[in-house]
């Protein structure tokens, strides 16, 4: 079944605040709520009760150094290719880039 983007959103940033062991209070409070909301913002972020707004998903998403595309991404393996992507180097990010390039070509032949 084919999740729209807020159900992306809710599950990855929920997948990702646990793996990386944060709390949904102090996740709240790192992106700049206040300590009175943080964790029921989040929480409600991750149900999708509520949406977050651009700019707060980017700050989710810096805080848990994460692309945002990540959150957003159509499929599983793009959002894989994303966080792959973002976590490399810049010569990395070159040679992946143009490797990817390199493919498109032979597939259009």
């Amino acid at each position: 079944m084919t999740q729209d983007a807020k159900s992306r959103f809710c599950s990855r940033l929920k997948m990702v605040r646990k793996s990386n062991k944060i709390t949904q209070e102090k996740l709240g409070l790192l992106i700049g709520l206040d300590e009175f909301v943080a964790s029921t913002r989040i929480n409600r972020y991750e149900k999708g009760v509520h949406i977050a707004d651009p700019n707060t998903a980017e700050r989710i998403a810096q805080v848990l150094d994460e692309p945002l595309s990540f959150f957003y991404a159509e499929t599983e393996e793009l959002a894989e290719l994303n966080r792959i992507f973002y976590h490399l180097d810049l010569v990395n990010k070159q040679q992946l880039l143009a490797f990817a390039r390199e493919l498109t070509s032979i597939a259009k032949d």
